[in-house]
């Protein structure tokens, strides 16, 4: 046999080996991660925990749960986390989780609100009773938790009393804005209502001319 034949036979026998032996692993590509699913998006308590967890997609369709992932959180201030991935809620507001595994990342969102709240106090950063049409006032919502005083201004719902006044709004961070022009004043209350418990307080308003 020649030796072109004898080559041939060769690259033959080879890749029939690397197709029924076990001694060609280096042939086979391993899957590549292309998103992570992090959760759960959740609410908890100021001092609640929980603990988030991380699915790895791959490209051949698989999925996997993840181990060392680096966790972090946009505002460790409202929730903490380790880095086994361990939540705790640290004051009222709304932060972003996100998990990261080699370049790709998921995102989770965490609410946290106040634990122990038995009121709320409404009052308003100028400390006064009235506006005239056409100004502003920023209000603020404190709550009495534990014994202890927190700004939830940014965590509560807030609205007006009666809900609808002509040429006067409330924004979701307690701003009162007015719209000049209105000939006669007008009383109202100012509502801050804790959404997970349904305790509110007030504080009576006048917009006039």
């Amino acid at each position: 046999m020649g030796s072109k034949a004898t080559h041939w036979l060769t690259e033959v026998t080879i890749i029939l080996m690397c197709t029924v032996g076990s001694g060609c692993e280096g042939f086979f590509i391993e899957p590549v991660l292309t998103s992570v699913t992090v959760g759960p998006s959740m609410t908890v308590q100021t001092g609640g925990t929980v603990q988030m967890s991380a699915v790895g997609i791959y490209n051949d369709g698989s999925q996997l749960k993840l181990s060392n992932v680096y966790w972090s959180s946009s505002s460790p201030n409202i929730a903490s986390i380790t880095g086994s991935g361990l939540v705790t809620g640290r004051e009222p507001g709304q932060t972003t989780i996100t998990g990261a595994k080699e370049t790709v990342t998921g995102t989770a969102t965490i609410t946290v609100t106040i634990s122990g709240l038995t009121s709320i106090r409404v009052t308003n950063q100028d400390g006064v009773t009235s506006i005239d049409y056409g100004q502003s006032e920023q209000f603020i919502a404190t709550g009495t938790a534990n014994g202890e005083q927190i700004d939830i201004t940014d965590s509560v719902t807030w609205s007006t009393s009666p809900s609808s006044i002509s040429g006067v709004t409330i924004s979701s961070t307690g701003l009162l804005v007015t719209i000049s022009g209105a000939a006669t004043p007008v009383q109202f209350q100012v509502v801050a209502t804790d959404p997970t418990t349904g305790i509110s307080g007030r504080m009576n308003f006048i917009v006039h001319p």
